[in-house]
């Protein structure tokens, strides 16, 4: 099992940027990818961005693309999610995810194997 820590989150306004990051530790020499998921109030858990454990492959949401950009450091067991030109309406909590596989297909719920806790997101005007 991985355990995953996120920070990085806080106030930011339209047009700021943000940078999460998210502490793996537990079973790290496994190969898996990471992710991250967002849940805004009264919506869905939604797909945001995942990349495979070699940090070459990676995949977003139509929402997101252009903006947002996830890496990974594996000898620190950290993913991170840099988020810029940041809008309303990603404001959400966000939360780290450890998939089931090395591959980017991290895309839904299913393909989650851990979740850290989530860490707000607010986007004010």
């Amino acid at each position: 099992q991985v355990q995953l820590v996120e920070s990085g989150g806080g106030l930011v306004q339209a047009g700021g940027s943000l940078r999460l990051a998210c502490a793996a530790s537990g079973r790290t020499f496994s190969p898996f990818a990471m992710g991250w998921f967002r849940q805004a109030p009264g919506k869905e858990r939604a797909f945001v961005a995942a990349i495979d454990w070699g940090g070459g492959g990676t995949a977003y949401a139509d929402s997101v693309k252009g903006r947002f950009t996830i890496s990974r450091d594996n000898i620190k067991n950290t993913a991170y999610l840099q988020m810029n030109s940041l809008k309303l309406e990603d404001t959400a909590v966000y939360y780290c995810v450890a998939g089931k596989r090395r591959g980017v297909a991290l895309t839904t719920t299913q393909d989650v194997a851990s979740w850290g806790q989530g860490t707000q997101v607010t986007v004010s005007s």
